[in-house]
């Protein structure tokens, strides 16, 4: 999932460039494209030319490791390449780096072959120690904390597993085992793998989490992917080139990636990077519904409609007591009544229609209809729009307006006044930072609503000491909802309202650790789809983030390019 925040925070799937553009001119009118991906078929394409891009923020790292916001995983997405990837078109796990695997002992070992002759973007080999320093050094480090290791964490339970987990056969071979089989084994090492020659040093020498900063020459930045950084330009541009090394080539042996020049313009204002689509300084933007207005009538540009994003927007409250919050507030959030109250309070038909356009859908669970099969009509409790009834769920947990001044205030005469919180730039989460304002003030809630920076704004979120109160922010979804551990598990570093917790705090997070563990092992689909629907709505019943709406998700491109195949999850790369 949390490749938001993870890995990471409301990830974009309009960051993402399919390397298999081709140029292949063609005229005509805007259209409304909505592809199938049993028709994604890639054609051979002609090399040169460069595609130019959004990036909505400069980045926090360019370390792909501990990066877990989409400003940073964003940059980085085709620097580095794992042992498997996702072939969109079937949704299957295939090879990348890999050549092969073997499955032995009823899904606890696991022979990987990888191919031969792959380097590195400085011309190194890539050889298997790369891999085992990847996953034995970095990911499972108990001293890193990273998205990656909260997947594995679940499954490798003890010291002895950890050391088991991977080890080198040869040069080109490796050895998996696993202490019980794990469903999203094989899914989970699409994560990147990093090169030993270049931070072996860092992690030996602790300072792994200040390696390969933003501050950092992008020559050193070295990956297996299709693409390395030329030059970063704060609060500009990020300019890439072809790796030379790249690995994959197309039928005729032809070294991918066809474009050789990629350049991502820094543009936190999404209606400045619509301005620069509309003068033609970018290639292809994601959209908004009131974009939509601006291109009915544009000539060469194609319209992507891909149907419902798998990622969430939502509001959530600050429940870590280790927080640098006033503990009056932590015992506000810490009550679901409270926490149902508020639910009761936002208008998802009104943020539908006023903020999207009628382009989305209410969200009232952790899962969108993007998240087949695991999402079925239904599945989530409906908490109506009724400031009335939110009113009394406050008043039934002591809240009252004792002064007559308007305001509640609790038992001890404190003020409901809260600070609400989200990402500068983000007209969508301003938008409905200020209808939440609006009707939370009518029932009495001071809010004081302020959109800040966005980097500021995750550290906040996933760093001591924890200084926020209520945000609205999202998550980009994950095919397949172990990944979504680092944010469902009580233990993970995305469990943003009470991260990092030693043991579950509550009986319904408990019950939530059970079944994001018994839902790994489970090979059972159907039952596996059982286990993760009850944690869901579970989820959907405490709150601990108020779900708030889905939109559409739609994407505008020049025409001009073949090979153009995007979708929810990304793009479709034979």
């Amino acid at each position: 999932m949390i490749k938001a925040i993870i890995s990471a925070l409301f990830f974009c799937v309009f960051m993402f460039l399919p390397f298999y553009l081709a140029s292949s001119p063609k005229g005509g009118s805007v259209s409304f494209v909505r592809q199938k991906p049993q028709d994604f078929k890639v054609e051979l394409g002609k090399e040169g030319g460069q595609l130019r891009f959004v990036l909505s923020s400069d980045p926090k790292t360019l370390n792909p490791a501990i990066a877990q916001e989409t400003s940073s995983t964003a940059v980085l997405s085709d620097l580095f390449t794992g042992l498997t990837k996702i072939d969109l078109r079937t949704m299957q796990v295939v090879p990348d780096l890999a050549k092969s695997w073997e499955e032995r002992e009823g899904g606890r070992v696991y022979i990987f072959y990888l191919k031969k002759g792959i380097k590195w973007s400085d011309g190194r080999d890539f050889t298997a120690e790369d891999v085992v320093f990847t996953y034995r050094d970095i990911y499972l480090n108990p001293e890193i904390p990273n998205s990656t290791g909260d997947t594995f964490r679940g499954i490798l339970k003890t010291s002895e597993d950890v050391k088991n987990f991977v080890r080198k056969i040869d040069d080109h071979t490796l050895e998996f085992r696993l202490p019980q089989p794990f469903a999203p084994f094989l899914s989970a090492l699409s994560a990147p793998i990093l090169p030993k020659h270049k931070l072996e040093r860092y992690v030996r020498e602790g300072n792994f989490m200040t390696a390969w900063n933003v501050n950092t020459d992008p020559k050193e930045i070295v990956g297996t992917g299709p693409y390395v950084i030329k030059r970063y330009i704060k609060g500009v541009l990020v300019e890439y080139e072809a790796n030379p090394y790249y690995y994959e080539v197309d039928e005729r042996g032809t070294r991918l990636p066809y474009i050789k020049r990629r350049v991502g313009y820094i543009l936190q204002d999404p209606d400045t990077a619509l301005l620069k689509y509309s003068t033609g300084e970018i290639d292809y933007m994601g959209l908004r519904p009131q974009d939509l207005l601006f291109m009915s009538d544009r000539e060469k540009t194609l319209l992507f409609d891909m149907g419902p994003t798998p990622s969430t927007t939502f509001l959530a409250f600050n429940m870590n007591p280790r927080a640098d919050i006033p503990k009056h507030k932590l015992k506000w959030f810490e009550k679901r009544e409270f926490r149902i109250a508020i639910s009761h309070a936002i208008d998802r038909e009104g943020i539908c229609y006023l903020v999207y356009n009628g382009l989305a859908e209410p969200l009232y669970g952790p899962i969108t209809p993007a998240n087949r099969p695991y999402y079925e009509e239904g599945l989530f409790h409906i908490y109506q729009y009724n400031l009335r009834r939110a009113r009394e769920i406050l008043e039934s947990i002591g809240f009252k307006d004792r002064n007559g001044d308007g305001w509640l205030e609790d038992q001890e005469g404190n003020i409901l006044e809260i600070v609400l919180l989200t990402n500068a730039g983000n007209k969508e989460r301003e938008a409905i930072g200020n209808i939440i304002k609006e009707d939370l003030e009518k029932i009495g809630i001071r809010v004081i609503f302020r959109p800040i920076d966005f980097n500021t704004l995750v550290s906040k979120l996933t760093s001591p000491p924890y200084s926020w109160e209520a945000v609205i922010i999202g998550l980009t979804g994950s095919m397949d909802p172990h990944f979504g551990r680092n944010v469902w598990h009580s233990s993970g570093t995305l469990h943003m309202w009470n991260p990092r917790q030693e043991k579950p705090s509550t009986h319904w997070e408990k019950r939530i650790d059970e079944l994001f563990d018994m839902g790994a092992v489970e090979t059972n689909m159907e039952k596996r789809i059982n286990l993760y629907r009850e944690a869901f709505r579970i989820i959907s019943q405490e709150q601990p983030l108020i779900f708030i709406a889905t939109p559409k998700s739609m994407m505008a491109a020049r025409e001009g390019f073949g090979n153009l195949f995007p979708t929810v999850w990304g793009w479709y790369r034979e």
